[in-house]
């Protein structure tokens, strides 16, 4: 029987909150309030059939790309679902990296096609080797999956070692899917789209976990304009025609995404120093950038449920991440609630005297 839910989805609905809420995996919400817009000229209806033409040309614009290889979806995961079912047929093989976020993994094993992994280790800094991928490269492989940055760990790939992965697959005549949602967290010298690297990749994103706007569902998948094209015709099976106030709602956003992104940008580096100073106490290194941490704790998921119950904070388990001992911290929401996360993390891992 064909994979059909994604338990990190349910866990994350049902079971993630708490008081102290580590186990987000963006920033706060940005207030509706403070966004420059005229809200008389939101409507219900508009011509947006294959995409909001001037939607798709405020994300071409950002990205330095024809608006012909955008593709609108309802956020990344339905962006990162499109992607995969346009490239992949049955019997192909998908090259997915390991540690990996769940509902990626979900919607490969949904689509039936077989699934490899290539590993990113602690050792290395989660780094992509691409030695790795070359190992576990076959020609039945059609798309190499790869998050930048790494979801969880926050990992940075750079673009040399991108443009290896890109030389791999064309060798084989594959893909490179290339999930960017938290790459503009990257705030000092923010690399441009992997996108631009040559016509096997393909990246997909969105609004929501840098920018703190999830609930206008604004997705997207940048692939060249064959396999654009091929993605939308696709969509008339899934999502058919998008929310037309988000499509509003995101052009405004894009006109003032320095703005979205500031804010944010101010409370991540707050938090990244309180998070800075927990890990020196236990001996781990800091991300440099990105919303999320992952880090070993001995117990893993047990810890996870034992703070949670006994301390009101929460983090998200290793388990979802195929890492059972380990959880994954989020950053980004609200500094004093982070801080006292935290310290509760802390005197959970502090052994009774």
């Amino acid at each position: 029987m064909r994979h059909k839910q994604s338990d990190y989805m349910h866990w994350a609905k049902t079971s993630s909150r708490a008081r102290y809420n580590l186990a987000t995996s963006g920033v706060g919400p940005f207030p509706l309030r403070e966004l420059p817009f005229d809200f008389a000229t939101l409507e219900i209806n508009g011509d947006n059939s294959y995409g909001y033409r001037p939607l798709m040309e405020a994300i071409a614009s950002r990205h330095v790309v024809d608006p012909d290889c955008v593709v609108e979806a309802a956020g990344t995961s339905m962006a990162n679902h499109l992607a995969m079912a346009a490239i992949v047929e049955e019997g192909d093989e998908f090259l997915i990296e390991h540690p990996a976020y769940g509902p990626l993994l979900d919607a490969a094993l949904y689509l039936g096609a077989s699934v490899r992994r290539f590993a990113r280790t602690e050792e290395s800094g989660y780094a992509v080797d691409p030695a790795a991928v070359r190992r576990a490269l076959t020609p039945r492989t059609r798309l190499i999956v790869i998050t930048n940055l790494h979801n969880p760990s926050g990992a940075l790939t750079p673009e040399p070692v991108l443009r290896e992965i890109g030389d791999l697959a064309r060798s084989v005549g594959a893909r490179v899917l290339v999930d960017e949602v938290y790459l503009d967290a990257v705030y000092e010298n923010t690399p441009r789209t992997s996108f631009h690297l040559g016509p096997e990749f393909v990246v997909t994103s969105s609004l929501t976990k840098v920018y703190g706007v999830s609930g206008i569902r604004c997705g997207w998948i940048l692939a060249e304009p064959d396999l654009a094209w091929r993605m939308r015709r696709l969509n008339d099976v899934f999502g058919a025609t998008p929310v037309h106030p988000g499509e509003i709602l995101a052009v405004a956003a894009f006109e003032h995404l320095d703005l979205l992104r500031e804010r944010a940008r101010r409370v991540l580096e707050n938090d990244r120093k309180l998070l800075r100073a927990f890990l020196d106490s236990r001996g781990e290194c800091c991300p440099l950038w990105g919303t999320t941490h992952f880090s070993r704790v001995g117990e893993g998921d047990s810890f996870a449920a034992r703070l949670r119950a006994e301390c009101d904070t929460s983090v998200v388990p290793g388990r979802f991440f195929e890492m059972p001992g380990y959880v994954r911290i989020g950053m980004g929401v609200n500094s004093e609630m982070f801080a006292e996360g935290l310290r509760r993390m802390e005197q959970a891992l502090t052994p009774s005297r």
